[in-house]
This record gives C-alpha cells, structure tokens and sequence, in this order.
C-alpha cells in the first residue's frame, strides 16, 4: 500500500472508543469532547464598556454641548455604578466595566474638553464638538450566547478553547477515556538503557525504540503502557501479545516484522487475530503490520530507529487520535526548493529528514540531515522537517521543487 491507501484503510477501521467520563475543566487539557459543551452564560453577561471615557444618554450629550454634564460617579470592571443616570448626568467608565441604566453611549476620555471642580467637590465635565459614529458600547452576548455551542463531539480541549469554556461559566465537561497503549519492542538483542556501556556485551543494542515511542505519544490523550522487551521465541511472542491485549486498547510492536527467520509478530497478529494488512510502499518503513487481537488494535512496526519513527508520525500518532475521539487531519504538506541534491531510487516514496528554512520572498528551501539510513537515528538530530520524495522519483538536483511535511504538524 502507498502512504496515503494505508492512512484511509485505518481510519476506515478505527472508531472512537465508547468509554467517557466526566472531568473538571480543570484536568481537561489536552482531552477530547465526547458530548457538545454549551456556554453557561453570555459574554458578556451585561453591557459592558469597551473603552475609557464617560458613560450618557445620547440625547443628553446632544443639548447638554454647552451647559456640561454632571459626573456623579464612576464604574470600573468589578465595581459597577448601579444607579439610573438621570437628565444632565454622566458616569466615569473604564473598560470592561458595567454601563450604568439609562446609558446609551459612551464618549471618549480623548473627547473630553473641560473639567471643572466646584467649590462643593462636584464636577462637571465638557466634550469637544463632534459627531459620535459609536456607542463603544458591547451588548450582552456580543462575544457568546447563553447556551451557544463552544465545543462539538471529537473536538480537541487546548488551551485556547479551555479558555474560552472557562470564561462562559463551564467547570466540568464529558470526554473521552484515555486510550490505552501498551508498547512492547521485539529482539534479544536488546538491552535496557539504563544498563551501563561496559555491561552491555558484544553484539548487544539499548532499547531506544520503546522510550521513543513512549515519547512520542504523551502529548496524546493516552495511557501508555511500557510492556518490556520480546526474546525471539514464538511461544513467548504468542502469549505476550494475546495477554497485552487483553489490557490495551492498542498495541505497538517494534521489530520482527520483516521476513527473517525471528521475525514473528506478523504470523502471531494472524494466528491470534486479523492481519489486516503488511508492507507498505514507503522509506523507511516497508515492513509494516496492522491487524488486531480481540478488540485490541496492533501496530507492528519495523524495528530500525527511523522506521519506527517515520512510521509513528504518519500512521501511528493519527490512528491513536481517530482511537481518541478526534478526525485525524489530512497530511499538511508545504513547497520547497531543495537547496542540494538527494538522491532517491524510484519505487517507493520516501520521507527523508530535513531542515527548512525560510527563503526570498516568503519562499522555503530544504536540505536534507545527511545519510538517510534508516538506522541513522542521528539524522533526527536538528531535522525540523520530512521531505517527501515521490515513488516515481529519481535523483533531485538543487533547485528542485518537492513538499515538506513539517515536524511540528506531524507531532501535534
């Protein structure tokens, strides 16, 4: 399958979870609706002042030009002047604060002409000539409606929306349960990182791909389960997977998904479940499998570093967030002119890392990391982007236009 037929086979499959729970807005961030969220309030919940001037009756300032108005008070955010304003009168008013019954306008403090302090402390203040073309006066509601719908079904809880919850009056709000994954990585010759470098042993690697994984996915509303390292034994295999799927919603495999003689994690996914699909037309990352046990979905991903990586962003990462209750997005891809050659032999599209930048006249250019072997982890290092070689691609000159798929996008 090329990239974009295996994204559509997923999502095809995949479906919210069923679980929900309701949390205070408070522990939301992050978290996926799973039920409309309605404003408890309008915003603003009074006529409020959107600057600072002085708070009248219209028809007052207009045959009160010469004779001045009264002040008789004033009305800041949180301390509000509650009285009617009468014939002749005017508050003081800053902004954001409560307009006083019987205003309709508010002038301009950059408006006002005179002041003047008579000898019993009352003053009364003049405006200069002009015509007024706003109230700078903002109605109830003129932001949200009481019961206005701020939040559908699948919509993602950030910052910026948790904000805008929390100012119309909302406290809890229901989502989606944490999606559980379990992670395991396959292949004895793996060790844990925490092992020192004199007691690793020849021909022996750290496990770096399962705390990569682990990583990559905390950003997701997801419960990550690290489920530890795979010797290369089937039966072992067999009654791992059938266990962590018993107990995850997903599962993800690195290693042992090509067609060595240890290499089991396909064949068990299809003994014990559906083997939906294996092999992909991608570099890196051809040897993929995707199936499932049970009720439980399973990625078997390659085990090179970079292929694992690679394969996470672009298929792993959006399948969880379809799992966590929101549309995974279209791909986003960006033009650029590679500011070097890079080679690439046609057959399968391939997703190098680079490095972008911005060029003449808003324009990107792109160069890739080096040597993009799909065991160079290295080549991450800096990489602010993957650029994306078609499979009907040969050799790129420098100068040549391609799309990049930015790293940030990829990892939100």
């Amino acid at each position: 399958m090329d990239l974009e037929e295996a994204r559509a086979a997923l999502f095809a499959q995949l479906a919210p979870i069923s679980r929900t729970e309701v949390i205070p807005l408070s522990e939301a961030s992050g978290r996926v609706s799973a039920a409309g969220i309605k404003a408890q309030l309008a915003l603003p919940p009074f006529r409020a002042s959107a600057m600072d001037g002085y708070a009248l009756a219209r028809q007052d300032f207009k045959q009160a030009k010469d004779t001045g108005l009264s002040v008789v008070g004033q009305s800041l955010a949180g301390h509000p002047f509650v009285d009617p304003i009468r014939l002749g009168q005017c508050v003081r008013i800053f902004t954001g604060a409560v307009v006083p019954p019987g205003a309709d306008l508010i002038l301009l403090q950059e408006r006002l002409a005179e002041t003047i302090t008579a000898t019993d402390g009352s003053v009364t203040v003049r405006f200069e000539q002009h015509d007024v073309d706003e109230d700078y006066i903002r109605p109830v509601g003129n932001d949200v409606q009481l019961n206005q719908v701020l939040a559908e079904p699948g919509d993602l809880l950030t910052a910026l929306r948790l904000g805008s919850l929390a100012a119309a009056g909302v406290n809890t709000v229901e989502v989606y349960g944490r999606v559980t994954v379990g992670i395991f990585s396959s292949g004895d010759e793996l060790k844990d990182p925490s092992t020192p470098p004199d007691q690793l042993g020849l021909g022996k690697i750290y496990d770096s791909n399962a705390f990569t994984l682990a990583n990559l996915l905390e950003r997701l509303p997801v419960q990550v389960v690290e489920l530890g390292r795979l010797p290369d034994e089937p039966s072992v295999v067999r009654q791992a997977l059938a266990d962590g799927a018993k107990r995850c919603d997903m599962l993800i495999t690195s290693g042992g998904v090509s067609v060595g003689d240890a290499d089991f994690i396909g064949a068990t996914i299809a003994e014990l479940g559906d083997l939906a699909f294996w092999r992909l037309n991608l570099k890196p990352g051809k040897p993929l499998a995707f199936g499932s046990i049970g009720d439980c979905w399973i990625f078997g991903l390659p085990g090179n570093p970079v292929s694992t990586i690679v394969t996470c962003l672009l298929l792993v990462m959006p399948s969880l967030k379809r799992l966590c209750g929101t549309d995974p997005q279209p791909i986003l891809k960006i033009p650029a002119t590679l500011s070097s050659p890079l080679s690439h032999r046609p057959g399968r599209a391939e997703y190098q890392r680079g490095i972008y930048s911005g060029g003449p006249s808003g324009s990107l250019t792109v160069r890739h990391t080096g040597d993009q072997g799909s065991n160079r982890l290295s080549t991450f290092a800096g990489a602010n982007c993957l650029i994306e070689v078609p499979k009907d691609s040969g050799d790129l000159a420098g100068g040549a236009g391609v799309n990049v798929l930015p790293l940030s996008d990829l990892l939100d």
